[in-house]
């Protein structure tokens, strides 16, 4: 699972804290409309761009250049520290919105398949 999440969101694009959401939502069989996945994504977008992105922007150019990098071992291992603790905080705001919504139940939700297609 852990290498599909990455293919999602390095070749496609999307976010793998909103993957493990709706893949959650559809294993409670709770689906969500497009309005509200599309609130969801709205709800992540800056922090995404602002913090998350830069920082693993920040983590593969040091990862390329890591023979001209001074302790590259302890700086990787602090940016992936912080991007960690940056990931609890986008799962939050994530939380915190879909403990907004009224979800609909659903025998066979599609949550995941609405979001990656």
């Amino acid at each position: 699972m852990q290498t599909r999440l990455l293919d999602y969101q390095n070749q496609l694009g999307k976010n793998v804290n909103l993957c493990l959401l709706l893949y959650y939502l559809d294993s409670l069989n709770l689906a969500i409309n497009q309005t509200q996945l599309n609130k969801l994504e709205q709800s992540i977008s800056e922090f995404d761009k602002l913090a998350l992105k830069p920082l693993r922007a920040t983590r593969a150019y040091l990862k390329a250049n890591q023979a001209e990098i001074t302790d590259y071992a302890a700086i990787r291992k602090a940016l992936l520290g912080a991007e960690l603790k940056l990931e609890k905080q986008q799962q939050i705001i994530l939380i915190d919105e879909v403990n907004s919504m009224n979800l609909t139940p659903c025998a066979t939700p599609n949550n995941s398949d609405k979001y990656l297609s």
